[in-house]
């Protein structure tokens, strides 16, 4: 179907995006997956390109167009070309808004333009080893001591933990018995700090070339002119742009999904049996017709949220239903594919089966499906 969601401007882009990731991305894609990370230098070339700092305004070295489209477009890219992208998409949809959105003014100068450049990546610490969806119950502590905050405690599943300059971290500075939610807020723990480390480069079932670490902070002081926004309202921060950081786990979702039927498409023409192509068979025809039809259903979906984000009128529950609903589509996509390639399908020098096993989390982080279920049912008044 036609798609209305691009302009001129993004298709430009788009053939930039796609230049440069063919040359500079996609041929180490085995050696970054072995590694478990994207080496900073590669985002720094990113960062020369302009693909990292579309949305910082130009007087920090960036292209000053906020506009979600734009690393949509480098996602898409990158999934037809199985290029990783490591922690670009947690820089440039997740944390990058925080600090367009709070920073002042000498915040702004000081870091923006490093997040342009790629220079400085970052990253946000708020899952802690008992705490996950459940936000309010963050127990690390940020306790102020003169100009600085003095922070204790550990997160863990961070993206892109291990290359980050900069960490937006999510810690508790007051309690209030009656109110969970409140006291809480974010702080910025820059690369270097003392009494900041970082624990193991966390071995994952899939997304194995995007570095995901623990970290851990004992008694490090951070100058109180690193928070990010007001004290105690990190709740909502954090809740506010969790719209936009469950659309980028849906893109994710559509284009990874798009990337597996393209691949069993070009592996079932191939692949002989039985005296003739896979492709010819009834039940390969309909498995991927089916896959196909929830591809486009999941695409429409995605792209009228992304118009309604651009507009401002983005729901919490219309993201939670994208979410939900590209997630879940993606693997079943995915599942019908690798069996599409039979026993190939499980060996992992195929590319279908690294898209089966990065899958998965797609259903889990960023909130899960029965964490989406439960805030569409509350927008049902259920």
């Amino acid at each position: 179907m036609h798609r209305p969601l691009f302009e001129q401007d993004h298709e430009d882009f788009r053939s930039l995006a796609r230049s440069f990731l063919e040359k500079e991305f996609a041929p180490h894609a085995d050696e970054w997956t072995a590694a478990g990370l994207v080496p900073k230098e590669a985002y720094r070339r990113a960062g020369e390109q302009g693909l990292l700092g579309t949305a910082v305004p130009t007087e920090y070295g960036g292209g000053g167009v906020d506009d979600f489209r734009f690393p949509y477009v480098l996602m898409e890219e990158a999934a037809k070309l199985g290029a990783p992208l490591g922690g670009i998409p947690v820089h440039l949809f997740v944390t990058t808004p925080y600090y367009l959105r709070l920073c002042t003014a000498e915040q702004a100068a000081r870091w923006l333009p490093g997040i342009a450049s790629g220079e400085t990546m970052t990253s946000i610490a708020m899952s802690e080893p008992g705490t996950g969806s459940d936000l309010a119950g963050i127990r690390t502590t940020a306790v102020r001591d003169g100009d600085h905050y003095v922070l204790n405690g550990a997160k863990t599943f961070i993206t892109g933990g291990i290359n980050a300059g900069l960490v937006i971290v999510a810690a508790r500075t007051s309690t209030e018995a009656d109110n969970r939610r409140a006291g809480l807020s974010l702080i910025v723990v820059e690369d270097g700090t003392p009494g900041f480390s970082r624990g193991r480069k966390l071995e994952k079932l899939g997304v194995r070339a995007t570095d995901t670490a623990e970290l851990f902070f004992d008694d490090v002081r951070v100058p109180v002119a690193n928070r990010l926004g007001d004290e105690g309202r990190a709740f909502e921060y954090l809740t506010s742009n969790l719209g936009v950081e469950r659309l980028q786990i849906a893109v994710n979702a559509v284009v990874q999904a798009r990337a597996a039927i393209d691949r069993t498409i070009d592996y079932v023409r191939q692949r002989e049996v039985f005296g003739g192509s896979l492709s010819r068979f009834q039940n390969t025809k309909f498995m991927l017709a089916e896959s196909e039809t929830e591809f486009e259903a999941a695409q429409v979906l995605l792209d009228r949220a992304v118009e309604e984000l651009l507009a401002g009128r983005l729901e919490a529950a219309d993201a939670a239903k994208v979410k939900l609903f590209c997630s879940e589509a993606q693997g079943r996509i995915v599942d019908r594919c690798v069996q599409l390639h039979g026993g190939y399908g499980y060996m992992l020098e195929y590319e279908i089966t690294r898209l089966y096993a990065d899958a998965r989390v797609t259903r889990i982080y960023g909130g899960s499906s029965e964490i989406m279920k439960l805030i569409i049912a509350k927008s049902l008044a259920l």
